[in-house]
């Protein structure tokens, strides 16, 4: 692990929240808040987020990278424009709409849409991070991280 290089590049997660999923990195939804998550899993500053969480796992499974092999890369201290070049040259291969489809299904994704096991999860998580005043702004499952983490 090239730790002198990604220091600098890693947020401390009891601190600062990662990207919000909306965002991209390259050309994808997610891969960026995955690649905050895995510098700071790498470094310990990764507080109470997860690295290949069932998120990131929507990213890895769409692109075909392997958490491991993810992790092996940022390791590297690489920067978000290298991480990205490698994703894209990494991933499986998919068109441009193909892409686009799913950054949009993503970012548009009901929690009533999700599988059953991260349904129940959120039905609990949801009043522990989202207060009442607040949870009628829910209205896609990037919601739930935008207003814990105060974006919205």
């Amino acid at each position: 692990m090239n730790t002198e290089a990604l220091t600098p590049l890693t947020l401390d997660l009891d601190k600062t929240p990662p990207r919000s999923p909306r965002e991209r990195l390259g050309d994808y939804v997610v891969a960026g808040r995955t690649l905050d998550k895995c510098r700071s899993a790498l470094l310990g500053k990764n507080g109470e987020y997860h690295f290949d969480c069932p998120l990131d796992n929507f990213f890895f499974e769409f692109t075909g990278i392997g958490a491991d092999a993810f992790r092996e890369f940022v390791a590297t201290g690489a920067g978000d424009e290298d991480v990205a070049a490698w994703i894209g040259r990494t991933a499986k291969a998919h068109t441009r709409t193909e892409i686009v489809v799913w950054n949009n299904t993503m970012r548009y994704k009901r929690i009533s849409e999700m599988p059953e096991e991260l349904q129940l999860f959120l039905e609990d998580y949801i009043p522990e991070v989202v207060p009442p005043e607040r949870r009628h702004m829910l209205r896609y499952w990037f919601d739930v991280y935008d207003l814990e983490e105060g974006r919205m």
